[in-house]
């Protein structure tokens, strides 16, 4: 059993997102902390990249922050190496492909697994031309996690079967950013996914709030969130820590009830 699995033993799993380096990467560290310590089950930790075309303005801008700030991928890996000290938590790198050739797709991937990430998403790959990362992937036992979409439609069938570590549900059209409503028919989508694979699903893009964590959570097997907790990290800076610790607990309880 993979390392992500786990994060789905004990019920509902609550997935929040952070980008790495915003405001810096000692801030980054603690917020992991404090959001493992609230009832996180896994941690997506975003490598921030120059054009990061699946996210929205709250996202692109704490992309902007981190690398103005000086923030680079060996920052990242040692901020990983760093945190595995104090955290067992699985994490799953969020990125984009260029990020991973840049750097070396072997080097990168190797580095994955000697400073302890257990998957990897890349928010550009077409499920298509997985191929050329998935074999060193498994070299390495990083899950290389699918993503899929309402627009994926016949596809979700193909993608669910060959899912590893967890299949990501994309809860809506567009980018990442906190929305006051969901309404695709999510229910199909999972329905489809159950079908075809054990591998656990949770839904991500738009939730923000405890009801649309517990709602999400009830059909699948866990919430994803992101911008929500940018958008504090945005307001609050370095004293953001203990305000996404409460945040996170409050989503944690309320996909649990």
């Amino acid at each position: 059993m993979s390392n992500i699995k786990k994060a789905f033993e004990n019920g509902k799993a609550f997935i929040p997102f952070i980008t790495c380096g915003d405001p810096d990467i000692e801030t980054t560290k603690k917020c992991v902390i404090e959001m493992v310590r609230s009832g996180a089950d896994l941690i997506e930790l975003g490598i921030p990249f120059s054009d990061p075309t699946a996210e929205g303005p709250v996202i692109q801008d704490a992309n902007v922050r981190a690398l103005s700030g000086g923030i680079t991928t060996d920052k990242v890996f040692d901020l990983v190496r760093d945190l595995r000290q104090e955290v067992d938590t699985p994490f799953v790198f969020m990125t984009y492909a260029n990020v991973v050739f840049s750097y070396g797709s072997e080097r990168f991937i190797s580095t994955c697994g000697s400073v302890g990430v257990d998957g990897l998403i890349i928010a550009d790959l077409p499920f298509e031309e997985k191929e050329e990362f998935l074999s060193v992937c498994h070299k390495y036992d990083i899950d290389l996690i699918s993503m899929v979409a309402p627009t994926s439609e016949r596809r979700i069938e193909m993608i669910a079967k060959e899912a590893e570590g967890f299949l990501y549900i994309v809860s809506s059209l567009g980018v990442t950013g906190v929305r006051s409503e969901i309404t695709t028919d999510l229910n199909s989508i999972v329905e489809t996914v159950r079908k075809n694979t054990d591998i656990p699903c949770a839904i991500g893009f738009g939730i923000s709030t405890p009801e649309q964590a517990s709602k999400m959570a009830a059909i699948s097997d866990g919430a994803i969130v992101g911008s929500a907790i940018i958008k504090m990290l945005a307001e609050y800076k370095e004293a953001a820590p203990a305000k996404i610790g409460e945040y996170v607990k409050s989503m944690k309880s309320a996909i649990l009830s």
